[in-house]
C-alpha cells in the first residue's frame, strides 16, 4: 500500500454563524471541553501526510482563536474577507511557495465530523483528478414550494447529490481559479470556482454524518455525538498539599503560588519550587486519571527536579489526560494561608493556570481563605492547597 500524498489544508473560519444564534461564532462553541474549531483542527493534526494548516478568521476573533488552538504547533491563520471565496483567496495566498501539483483542501470549520477515512480517499482521488470533493447522494424527496410552502412540482434525486468538505484542488488550480473568478457572479463554494475554468470535479462519496453546524438544532445533534463518542465518563479528582516556610531564606520578596510570583517575605520549604497550589492541582488531574500522585512521577529523590519550575509537573499531567483522549470540564483551587493576600493576584492566577492547563480561563477558579488563625496556616508556620478537578474521559467500557 503506497504513502498517502501529502496535503495541506485551509480551514475557512471567518464566519459570524448568525443563523445559529449564538452569543459567540459558532466555530467557538466548546462541546465536551473542546470549540467546534478545535474539533476540527485535531482530525487533520493527527494525520502523518499533512503538510500545515492555515485557519482564515474574522479579526474580531484573534482571542478567540489564539485560546481555541493553545497547545497546537504549526498551526497559522490569516484573515478573511468580504465573502467566502475572499476568505479562500487569502488563504491560498499563505501557501504561495507551493508547487502547482501541490494538494490544498478547503474545509469548514464547522463540520467537525468528517472521517480520516474520508479524507485519505478524497485525496488518493486526486492523483487522477485535478479537482475533487466529499458529497453524499440525495436520498429525501425533493420538490419546488410556492411562498405558502404548497407543493407546485417534483424534482428527481436521480444523479442529485449534496456537496460538502473537505475539497481537494492543485493549488495551480485553486489558486488560478480564484485569481480569474467573475467578480460580478456569486459562488458558493471553490468546486463552483474551479469548474467555472470548465475543469471538472470529481465526486468521492462521503458520510451524511460530515454535516456542516448551521442551526441549533445541528447544535444539539453536535452535543450529542461528541458526547457519545468522546466524553461518556465524567470523573473528578482532588488533591492536597501543604508546604512550610523556610525560615532560614534571607532577602526574600516573592513567593510563587499556582505559577505567579506574589510580593511576600518569606519564602516556601520543597525540592521544587514549592508551589503548593499547582502541586496540589496536579495531584488532582492524576487523581482523576488513576496516575497516581505527583511524588511517583517527580520523586523528591531525583535531583533533576531540584527548584523545577511546578508548571512542568502539571503540564506533565495534562498531556496524560490528552493522551487518554480526556479533556478538563473545570479546576477549582483553593489556598489556604493567613498571608499574602490573594485577592489582587486572583485574575493574574486564573490566567496563568489557565494557560498552563491550555483551556479557557473560564474553567478556571481559584479561591483563598484563612484559617482564622488555627493550626499550622493560622501561625503562618506554612501554606496549604485543595484543588478539585472534572474531567471527560472516553469510557471505560470501552476498554
Amino acid at each position: 500500500m503506497h504513502s498517502l500524498p501529502q496535503f495541506s489544508v485551509i480551514i475557512v473560519a471567518a464566519g459570524g454563524g448568525t443563523r445559529l444564534a449564538a452569543d459567540i461564532p459558532k466555530q467557538y462553541i466548546e462541546i465536551c471541553g473542546r470549540t467546534i474549531l478545535r474539533h476540527t483542527l485535531d482530525i487533520f493534526v493527527e494525520m502523518n501526510a499533512l503538510q500545515e494548516i492555515c485557519v482564515v478568521i474574522n479579526p474580531a476573533h484573534k482571542a478567540l482563536f489564539q485560546s481555541a488552538t493553545v497547545g497546537l504547533d504549526n498551526i497559522k491563520f490569516c484573515l478573511g474577507g468580504d465573502e467566502r471565496k475572499d476568505s479562500v483567496y487569502n488563504g491560498i495566498k499563505t501557501f504561495s511557495h507551493l508547487k502547482d501539483d501541490d494538494i490544498v483542501l478547503i474545509h469548514d470549520a464547522a463540520r467537525p465530523f468528517v472521517q480520516e477515512a474520508e479524507i485519505k480517499t478524497l485525496i488518493t482521488a486526486m492523483e487522477h483528478h485535478k479537482a475533487a470533493s466529499l458529497a453524499h447522494r440525495v436520498t429525501d424527496s425533493l420538490s419546488y414550494c410556492d411562498q405558502d410552502n404548497f407543493t407546485t412540482s417534483r424534482i428527481s434525486r436521480e444523479n442529485l447529490w449534496s456537496v460538502q468538505t473537505p475539497q481537494a484542488f492543485h493549488y495551480g488550480i485553486l489558486e488560478q481559479a480564484h485569481a480569474q473568478c467573475d467578480e460580478s457572479k456569486s459562488y458558493t463554494d471553490d468546486t463552483a470556482l474551479v469548474s467555472a475554468l470548465d475543469i471538472a470535479v470529481k465526486f468521492v462519496e462521503g458520510c451524511k454524518s460530515n454535516f456542516k453546524i448551521t442551526l441549533a438544532e445541528d447544535l444539539a445533534l453536535a452535543e450529542h455525538i461528541l458526547s457519545t463518542r468522546l466524553s461518556t465518563d465524567i470523573r473528578t479528582g482532588l488533591g492536597y498539599d501543604v508546604h512550610a516556610f523556610d525560615d532560614n531564606a534571607k532577602d526574600i520578596t516573592h513567593i510563587r503560588l499556582c505559577g505567579v510570583d506574589i510580593a511576600h517575605n518569606r519564602k516556601l520549604k520543597g525540592h521544587s519550587d514549592a508551589d503548593v497550589g499547582l502541586h496540589a492541582l496536579t495531584d488532582a488531574i492524576l487523581g482523576a486519571i488513576g496516575e497516581g500522585d505527583i511524588g511517583l512521577h517527580f520523586p523528591p529523590s531525583n535531583m533533576d527536579f531540584k527548584n523545577m519550575n511546578s508548571a512542568v509537573f502539571l503540564e506533565h499531567a495534562m498531556k496524560l489526560l490528552r493522551d487518554k483522549g480526556g479533556a478538563l470540564i473545570n479546576a477549582d483551587v483553593t489556598l489556604i494561608c493567613e498571608r499574602p493576600k490573594i485577592g489582587a493576584y486572583r485574575e493574574q492566577i486564573v490566567a496563568r493556570v489557565a494557560e498552563i492547563l491550555e483551556v479557557s480561563p473560564k474553567r478556571v477558579n481559584i479561591k483563598a481563605t484563612t484559617s482564622e488563625k488555627l493550626g499550622f496556616t493560622g501561625r503562618e508556620e506554612g501554606i496549604a492547597a485543595q484543588a478539585a478537578v472534572s474531567v471527560s474521559l472516553p469510557s471505560l467500557d470501552k476498554d
